[in-house]
């Protein structure tokens, strides 16, 4: 696999059109997540076959901004492993970044398909927490992505229904928050706000948070713990992708209370920073075009 793609290709186009770039990474990080994919390399061209190697292959590919590299490199994997619901559930991820939604719940839904009678098993992290303790597992990825794919379509109806099956196996309170976060959005844009109520009883400052914070800070700002000001002050101070993910959260409770023009402002700051790849960022492009409005 080469390293260089053609000078000024864009990796995706954002939902109005926009080219998206790689962002640039930190020298640091830039050298350390090279290294990784250099490794990856060598792994896979010793044995192409082993779908481990392809898979960390496509990891540390899409880590270093190169999407499109890595979805055909997962694409190759399910030509030679079509069972392995690994390599859908990764190259699903990725078609979320580029925003092929539409593929996303294709290869999400055939993971699903893969996953129903087999057993749970954790998922290494590329990049580890600082505790180095896992909080995913490969049945909490392939649902929470669908239902954030089937989100980002406005297929709400379905988008819950697989942040249920997310929620029987978020067990770990860090699973919980990103599900309960995005499922309690999901229930209040269907107008089920009782329903999403019931998510925050499980809801405390106490909780175990290994990596998720800006989910968990959302949840506590909707069960009322903290105003969204307090919060968006401290999103603020975290940089671009602590405000992406608490600023996408702040941004639909200003839309529950009936708060449009103050939402819509926040989806514009949101799209006017780097990580277009962030969740938050996706979902924030999404609802501004469904609103009519352009960044």
């Amino acid at each position: 696999m080469s390293e260089s793609i053609l000078p000024g290709a864009p990796e995706a186009f954002s939902l109005f059109g926009r080219p998206l770039y790689r962002t640039p990474l930190r020298p640091e990080t830039l050298d350390q997540q090279t290294k990784h994919y250099r490794d990856a390399l060598g792994n896979w061209e010793e044995d192409p076959d082993d779908p481990d190697n392809v898979i960390w292959l496509g990891r540390r590919t899409a880590y270093l901004g190169r999407f499109r590299e890595a979805l055909a490199i997962y694409s190759l994997g399910i030509d030679r492993h079509p069972e392995d619901p690994r390599l859908y559930r990764h190259r699903g991820h990725r078609f979320i970044s580029i925003r092929l939604f539409e593929r996303a719940v294709e290869d999400f839904e055939k993971a699903a398909e893969l996953i129903a009678e087999a057993p749970d098993e954790v998922e290494p992290d590329g990049i580890p927490n600082p505790r180095g303790v896992p909080v995913s597992t490969l049945h909490f990825n392939v649902w929470y992505h669908l239902g954030l794919a089937r989100y980002l379509l406005g297929d709400l109806e379905a988008a819950l229904k697989a942040y249920k099956e997310c929620l029987k196996v978020s067990d770990m309170d860090d699973k919980y928050v990103a599900t309960a976060h995005w499922a309690y959005m999901t229930m209040r844009r269907l107008g089920r706000d009782e329903e999403a109520r019931g998510l925050l009883d499980r809801v405390s400052p106490e909780m175990d948070i290994i990596e998720n914070h800006n989910y968990h800070d959302c949840l506590l700002m909707y069960k009322g713990e903290t105003s969204p000001e307090e919060l968006m002050k401290k999103a603020r101070g975290q940089g671009a992708l602590g405000l992406v993910t608490t600023g996408y959260g702040v941004t639909n409770w200003y839309s529950y209370n009936g708060l449009k023009e103050k939402a819509a402002g926040l989806l514009c700051e949101i799209l006017s920073l780097e990580g277009w790849a962030g969740f938050g960022y996706i979902a924030a492009e999404a609802d501004l075009k469904r609103m009519g409005f352009r960044p």
